[in-house]
């Protein structure tokens, strides 16, 4: 039952991607069957799935092996989703930033 989940998590993110949204690097999450790397996920589909991650391994169902490439998965979707958060901070930190005049302090933003 979980791994049903799991994969239709996955099919819902590549569907995700397909459709144009958004999107940021997962940190190669996942690799496609020619060995090269996911396609970028959103940082709400990286939560989403980070979520269902954990009821999977809570249940406890699948063999040891599965459970640790799941811990793995989970791991790089928290810390790619936490340099997605920490990119936020800093540019609404610069938004709220004002000069010595008192204006808004401005700058390019950098693309992800």
């Amino acid at each position: 039952m979980a791994t049903r989940r799991i994969e239709k998590a996955r099919t819902d993110a590549e569907a995700g991607d397909a459709a144009g949204q958004s999107s940021v690097r997962s940190g190669g999450v996942a690799a496609d069957a020619a060995g090269g790397s996911a396609p970028p996920i959103t940082f709400e589909q990286a939560i989403t799935r980070l979520g269902e991650i954990v009821d999977s391994l809570e249940e406890g169902e699948q063999p040891l092996e599965e459970s640790i490439a799941l811990f793995e998965e989970g791991m790089t979707l928290a810390k790619s989703s936490q340099e997605i958060l920490d990119r936020a901070e800093r540019r609404i930190e610069e938004l709220l930033g004002v000069d010595a005049q008192g204006k808004p302090v401005v700058r390019e933003v950098e693309p992800d």
